[in-house]
């Protein structure tokens, strides 16, 4: 079978990567499963959290993106990201220039964070059209208490920070700026592009955690909420009840969404947080995270039946939620490009 773009689909993962997991090991407190953003593992007396993330389409800001992405995983557990490992890959033939600018990316936002880069690997590698950044985070869990994606309880509110489709549309205003300002204007792919800054999900995560009453945390990227929303069910064997209209999608992201046909709700989404939260406090979480300046919003509710993942429209109907087979991001740098070439070639 071959494989799509992007994340390996669920199925394909349990058969195949999760049959090859190494020692059992006692130490290993959270090992890999669908939907967990980072493994908590034994090291003496101390938890720690650790996380591994790819960075691969964000050609312009890809250091940057990796240091959040691989910190955020880790903040989703409740804990502090302290520790960041880099493998930096470049296509052959690139210029010290661009490994320079990758790692300054990478050292400012990681000092921005409070992390240190411990060490790492960098190398030119054939076959590679675009640089490729991985970044292994890590965190010492406070007084043995995490929360996981998989702890959703039927009965919690379901909330979100920020946005639909940040990342996605972060990088398509980058990657294709020319093309879209000639479209939607110059000052709103400035806008959608400027969306890079709040790529990262670590303040909210550790402020809804110390208000209490979280009982799991995701970090979802690919396949947006949509996706995000179910690996959040998958992992807690849950349902749940969003309203569209409760779900926050910026302008700029609908109108870029609206002249490459995408679905803003499967677009990859890094840079918010999704939220299960005990009913009695999701008020207070609420608040913690707007105390910081960051929109948050309550969106719905889990439900007991893992079979009824549902969305409410705006019209107040309510039907099945798909899960996305991939993210919307693929779909719109094919379209992207083939709009570019048919803009050229009038111009020509």
């Amino acid at each position: 079978m071959k494989l799509p773009p992007g994340k390996v689909p669920q199925q394909i993962l349990q058969q195949t990567v999760f049959r090859f997991l190494g020692a059992k090991r006692a130490d290993v407190v959270l090992g890999p499963a669908l939907g967990e953003d980072a493994a908590i593992v034994k090291a003496g007396r101390r938890l720690l959290a650790l996380s591994c993330d790819p960075v691969s389409g964000a050609v312009r800001r890809v250091g940057w993106v990796a240091v959040h992405v691989a910190c955020n995983d880790v903040a989703t557990r409740g804990v502090k990201p302290l520790w960041l490992s880099t493998v930096i890959l470049l296509p052959e033939g690139s210029a010290s220039s661009l490994l320079r600018e990758i790692s300054s990316q990478i050292g400012e936002a990681a000092e921005g964070l409070g992390v240190a880069i411990v060490g790492g690997h960098s190398e030119t590698t054939p076959g590679l059209r675009n640089p490729l950044v991985v970044g292994f985070a890590a965190g010492v869990v406070k007084g043995g208490k995490y929360v996981r994606t998989g702890g959703a309880k039927p009965g919690d509110k379901i909330l979100m920070s920020k946005a639909a489709g940040l990342e996605g549309t972060a990088i398509l205003a980058s990657d294709f700026k020319e093309l879209l300002a000639g479209r939607l204007g110059l000052e709103a792919v400035e806008r959608a592009e400027g969306f890079y800054r709040e790529i990262s999900i670590v303040e909210e995560a550790l402020a809804g955690f110390k208000a209490g009453g979280v009982s799991a945390m995701h970090d979802p990227t690919e396949g947006g909420v949509a996706g995000g929303l179910h690996e959040l069910a998958e992992a807690s064997k849950t349902g749940f009840r969003v309203w569209e209209e409760a779900i926050p999608v910026r302008p700029e992201t609908l109108e870029i969404c609206r002249l490459l046909r995408l679905n803003p709700l499967a677009l990859n989404s890094s840079g918010w947080l999704l939220l299960a939260v005990k009913s009695e406090k999701a008020e207070e979480v609420l608040k913690a995270i707007q105390r910081l300046g960051i929109q948050a919003s309550i969106i719905g509710e889990i439900l007991q039946e893992s079979s009824r993942r549902l969305l409410v429209d705006r019209r107040g109907r309510e039907r099945r939620l798909p899960s996305p087979s991939g993210d919307e991001l693929w779909k719109a740098l094919e379209r992207a490009s083939k709009l570019e070439n048919v803009m050229k070639a009038q111009v020509e």
